[in-house]
C-alpha cells in the first residue's frame, strides 16, 4: 500500500535541506547582494542557500520509495537525538565561557557519541581532527572574532 508518507527519510531529509536552504536565500537577500567581483554581505548566505536548496532536490528526487507496513513504526533513536541536542547546547555553552576550540571539541564529541558504532577513541580523534580544521578555517584563514580559549 503506497501513501503519502511511503518514502524513505532521504526524502523528508531532502525536502529539509530545500526549506533551510530557501530560508537562507530569503535572510541572504535582505542584504545587499553585491557582484561577484564585489561580493555584499548577503551573498554568501544567498549562494550557500541556494546550493542547500539544489542539494537536497537531487537528494529527495533520488529517494527510493520504501514500503512501510502499516503499523510498523521504527523505534524512536533517544542516543541519536540526545547526542545531537546535547552536543548544540554543550557548543553555546562553551562558545560563550570556553572558545572556539572547546566548543568545537565538544559539539563534534558529543554528536559523535550519539551514534552508537562510534567508540569513545573514534570520537576523540574526530573531534580533535575538527578543532585543527576549525581553528584553521575559523581562526587563522577567516580571522573570527571568536578567542579559541576564552575562561569566564
Amino acid at each position: 500500500m503506497r501513501s503519502l508518507f511511503s518514502r524513505n527519510k532521504d526524502y523528508y531529509g531532502g525536502a529539509l535541506m530545500i526549506i533551510i536552504g530557501l530560508a537562507a536565500v530569503y535572510a541572504g537577500t535582505r542584504f545587499h547582494l553585491g557582484t561577484l567581483a564585489r561580493m555584499g554581505p548577503g551573498f554568501f548566505p544567498a549562494a550557500v542557500g541556494v546550493a542547500l536548496a539544489a542539494i537536497g532536490i537531487a537528494i529527495a528526487l533520488g529517494a527510493p520509495r520504501a514500503k512501510i507496513e502499516t503499523g510498523a513504526h521504527p523505534p524512536f533513536d533517544w542516543r541519536a537525538w540526545g547526542g545531537i541536542i546535547g552536543g548544540v547546547v554543550a557548543f553555546v555553552v562553551l562558545g560563550e565561557y570556553g572558545g572556539l576550540a572547546p566548543a568545537t571539541f565538544a559539539i563534534v564529541f558529543i554528536s559523535a557519541l550519539g551514534d552508537k558504532d562510534n567508540s569513545l577513541k573514534q570520537a576523540f580523534w574526530l573531534s580533535s581532527a575538527m578543532v585543527v580544521i576549525a581553528v584553521v578555517v575559523f581562526w587563522w584563514a577567516l580571522q573570527l572574532q571568536l578567542q579559541l580559549f576564552h575562561w569566564g
